[in-house]
C-alpha cells in the first residue's frame, strides 16, 4: 500500500477517533504520521519534526497566555457583568445582549469555548428568573460566540488564517470573520422568533439585575494593555502571536494576576491537537494522499455544488468532531487541489464554506460549547430536554449551513 494511501487511511482514523475516544487525536495524529513518513516513504525523522507547525504553535500559545491573564485576573467577569446592567431590568433586550456580549468577547480574542466558560453561568441565572427560556439562552449565546470566533485576534481565527495562508488562500481575515458571524446571526434571529423571543419582548418581563463586579486597578491596565495590542496588530501590522506575548509578561510585571493562574488557562489539548493534526496533514500532503483525498471528494460533488456539499460534510463530521483541532486543519489545506480536481470553483467560496459548515453545529451538546451551556442549567430546569433540543438543532444545522453556504457565500468572496 503506497504512503498516500496509508496517509488518507490514517486521517480518517483520526477523524473517526474524535468522535469520542479519550486519546487527544494530536497525540494519535503524530503516532500515526511517523511510520508512514519514516518506514513508508523513507523519509527521515528529523523531516516529519520539520513539519510541526512551529509558527502557529507560538502564534496560539501567545494569544492564549495574553486572554488567559484577562480571564484569570477577572476582567472578563467584570466587563461581563456591567453588560448584563445595561438592560436596567428590561428583559426583553436579553436575547440581543446575550448574542452582542458574546460575540464582542469572542471577537477580541478568547474565543467561543472561554467565553461560553464565562458567559453560560451569568446568562442562565439571568435570563431564567426572566421567563427567558433555557433553550434560548443556550443558543443565543452559543451562536454569539461563534459569530465572533473567526476573528483575526481568536485563537480559532488563528488556526484557520494559518491554514489558508498555506493554502495560498491568504489576507482574507474579515471575509472569513464577515461570513461567519453572517450565517450565526441568522442562526441566532432566527432561534429568537422560535423559541420565545417576541414574547420575551412583548411582557418585558422583570429582570434580577447581578451585583456587578468591582473595576479594579488591574481590570483597567489589562483592558489597556489588549487595547494597545488591538492597535498594533491592526495598524502597525507587528506581529499577532509574539506581540501577544510582550503584552502578556507586561501585564505579569505589572502583577496584574498570578503568571500560575494564566498558565492554567492555556488550553494545552487543544494546542496538541491542532498541532499534531497539522503534523499528519504535512505528511499527508507531501505524500501525495492530499491529492488523493480531494479527488474521493470531488467525486461526490460539481463546481456547482460543491460550497453546499463541504459545507453539509465539514458540519457533519464537526458534529461529533472538533471544529478547531480536526476540520479546520484536515480540509481547509486541500481547497486548491479540490477545486483543481473539480475543474472549477472558487477556492475562497470553498474556505469559507469549510468554516461556516463546521461552525454551525457548534451548539450541539456533543460539542464542548453546547456542553458547558448545558452544565450552566439552572436547578428545576430539564437538562435532558435541553441536550435532546441542542442536538436536534446542532443536527438542523448541517443542512442550513449547506444552504447557506450553496447560495450565499459567494457573496463573501467577491
Amino acid at each position: 500500500m503506497s504512503p498516500a494511501v496509508l496517509s488518507v487511511i490514517a486521517i480518517g482514523v483520526v477523524i473517526i477517533a474524535s468522535f469520542g475516544t479519550r486519546l487527544n487525536v494530536g497525540i494519535l495524529a503524530v503516532a500515526l504520521a511517523w511510520p508512514i513518513a519514516v518506514y513508508g516513504a523513507g523519509w527521515k525523522g528529523d523531516a516529519v519534526m520539520a513539519t510541526f507547525p512551529s509558527s502557529l504553535f507560538l502564534t496560539l500559545l501567545g494569544v492564549t497566555l495574553l486572554f488567559g491573564m484577562a480571564q484569570a485576573n477577572g476582567t472578563m467577569a467584570a466587563l461581563s457583568h456591567r453588560a448584563l446592567r445595561l438592560c436596567g431590568g428590561r428583559a426583553g433586550l436579553l436575547p440581543l445582549l446575550f448574542f452582542l456580549l458574546a460575540c464582542a468577547i469572542s471577537t477580541m480574542g478568547p474565543g467561543a469555548i472561554a467565553t461560553i466558560a464565562l458567559l453560560a453561568p451569568l446568562a442562565m441565572a439571568a435570563g431564567t428568573p426572566a421567563g427567558m427560556p433555557v433553550l434560548l439562552t443556550a443558543l443565543m449565546i452559543g451562536n454569539g460566540a461563534n459569530a465572533g470566533n473567526l476573528s483575526p485576534f481568536s485563537a480559532v481565527g488563528v488556526i484557520v488564517s494559518s491554514a489558508m495562508g498555506n493554502a495560498g488562500l491568504g489576507g482574507h481575515e474579515w471575509a472569513v470573520w464577515a461570513a461567519n458571524f453572517t450565517a450565526h446571526a441568522l442562526a441566532a434571529l432566527a432561534a429568537w422568533a422560535l423559541f420565545g423571543g417576541p414574547r420575551l419582548l412583548r411582557e418585558g418581563d422583570a429582570m434580577v439585575v447581578p451585583e456587578a463586579h468591582p473595576f479594579t486597578q488591574a481590570h483597567r491596565l489589562t483592558l489597556a494593555v489588549g487595547a494597545l495590542w488591538v492597535v498594533a496588530v491592526m495598524l502597525l501590522k507587528v506581529n499577532l502571536g509574539l506581540a501577544a506575548f510582550a503584552a502578556a509578561a507586561v501585564l505579569v510585571l505589572a502583577r496584574t494576576g498570578e503568571n500560575a493562574a494564566m498558565l492554567k488557562q492555556v488550553p494545552w489539548s487543544v494546542l496538541v491537537m491542532v498541532c499534531g493534526v497539522t503534523v499528519l496533514i504535512g505528511v499527508l500532503e507531501k505524500t501525495g494522499g492530499m491529492e488523493l483525498f480531494s479527488t474521493l471528494l470531488a467525486r461526490i460533488s460539481t463546481p456547482g455544488t460543491i460550497n453546499g456539499v463541504i459545507a453539509f460534510i465539514t458540519g457533519g463530521i464537526s458534529t461529533y468532531s472538533s471544529t478547531s483541532g480536526v476540520v479546520y486543519p484536515t480540509f481547509l489545506p486541500m481547497v486548491p487541489s479540490l477545486v483543481a480536481k473539480l475543474g472549477g470553483g472558487d477556492p475562497l467560496q470553498v474556505a469559507l464554506s469549510i468554516n461556516v459548515g463546521a461552525a454551525l453545529v457548534d451548539v450541539s451538546p456533543l460539542s464542548t460549547i453546547g456542553a458547558l451551556c448545558l452544565a450552566a442549567i439552572p436547578e428545576g430546569q430539564d437538562a435532558s430536554l435541553l441536550f435532546r433540543r441542542l442536538l436536534t438543532w446542532g443536527l438542523s444545522m448541517t443542512i442550513v449551513g449547506a444552504l447557506f453556504c450553496q447560495f450565499f457565500i459567494r457573496f463573501f468572496a467577491a
